[in-house]
């Protein structure tokens, strides 16, 4: 017998807690955009913070590899014999994570394609060239590692195109309408876990398409902060909030669930996120070493993504910017041109056909 497919409205107001945690939310946002810090500092600071994301998003899923050793993962300095599947999960999550600041960056609507890449990226161990991964072709469920009852029972496969679609609809269609940027966040997260499209990586991909939404909206906080360590310092309370509705079952209970709860714990994880990012950058800025917090106003956004280019090399080129961006060669040439009359870059080489830039004397690193 064909169930009928619950509509994708979730069933949600804006209550007390869930007002205070955007307050705090807003209140650490201003702050931490007013905050006087040197590019150096903000590139370290940014490169902390997806290392942070990329540990605690892993170890949600049981990869065993310390803060330590992700960070050497990815540097490719050290190989771990007998975690070379966990070395792929650290090297895909991370690559993701890049996409998913690439797909921000270059506005646009959250589209399944971005979704179907960001998994291809996640399970891909760390291979940048991927096909966006298509669905589920059968049943998967999700089952209680000590027990082995099942826990919950997504939608049967034949269902997930069309709920993919109207996720997708949906963060579309309520930017627009002054839904707060974290709800809309939390609500897509909730829906893609409940989807649940793949066979495995979804909870990463769900964690991916909260960043890609967050940073989408303006709320990527110069890249500092880091929801997964959240969720990871207390695994039980982030499991228990996800797990709404009378039943197990997707078509008896959970489509329709009121998700008051799950909003509740989000909002107040992005206001803690964003407060400790508050908290460690005001500490780098008092020991940053020149004040350029003018300097660092006057620069759009893009610039200041494409300082962390200039962390690993003193020039960089058309492609990098492409790369970076997720634009045209022809798009990131014309970014370039403009950075030069501004003041931002200074071409290095001109004379080579493969022009190369380098930051202007003002914003290089002490």
């Amino acid at each position: 017998m064909t169930q009928r497919l619950p509509a994708f409205i979730p069933k949600f107001t804006i209550t007390s807690r869930v007002a205070r945690a955007l307050m705090r939310i807003e209140a650490a946002r201003e702050a931490v955009g007013l905050l006087p810090i040197t590019p150096s500092v903000l590139a370290t600071l940014r490169e902390t913070a997806r290392l942070f994301s990329t540990h605690y998003s892993t170890m949600i899923e049981g990869n065993l590899l310390t803060q330590g050793q992700v960070s050497k993962v990815i540097e490719k300095q050290e190989h771990f014999p007998g975690r070379e599947r966990d070395e792929k999960e650290v090297l895909g999550y991370y690559a993701a994570l890049g996409k998913a600041e690439q797909f921000a960056a270059a506005r646009g609507p959250v589209t399944e394609s971005h979704i179907q890449t960001l998994h291809a990226l996640v399970m891909a161990g760390g291979r940048k060239r991927v096909k966006p991964s298509p669905y589920r072709d059968g049943q998967n469920v999700i089952r209680d590692s000590r027990s082995g009852g099942i826990v919950y029972m997504p939608p049967e496969a034949k269902d997930v195109p069309q709920l993919m679609r109207a996720l997708t609809a949906w963060i579309k269609a309520t930017e627009p309408e002054g839904l707060p940027c974290p709800i809309r966040a939390g609500i897509a997260h909730y829906q893609f876990a409940t989807i649940h499209p793949y066979y495995d990586g979804n909870g990463r991909t769900a964690r991916l398409l909260t960043t890609l939404i967050l940073h989408r909206g303006g709320y990527d906080l110069k890249g500092l902060y880091s929801l997964e360590e959240y969720y990871a310092r207390d695994l039980r309370a982030y499991y228990k909030a996800l797990t709404l509705g009378p039943s197990h079952n997707y078509y008896e209970g959970r489509a329709g669930a009121d998700i008051v709860p799950w909003v509740e714990y989000f909002c107040d994880g992005v206001a803690h996120s964003f407060e400790s990012v508050r908290h460690r950058a005001q500490e780098a800025a008092r020991g940053g070493a020149q004040d350029q917090a003018l300097l660092l106003r006057k620069l759009e956004a893009r610039q200041r993504k494409a300082l962390e280019l200039f962390r690993a090399h003193e020039t960089i080129t058309s492609r990098d910017v492409q790369t970076l961006f997720g634009v045209s060669q022809r798009t990131a040439r014309v970014i370039l041109a403009a950075w030069v009359e501004s003041g931002f870059l200074i071409v290095a080489d001109p004379s080579k056909k493969s022009r190369k830039y380098e930051l202007a004397i003002d914003f290089r690193f002490p």
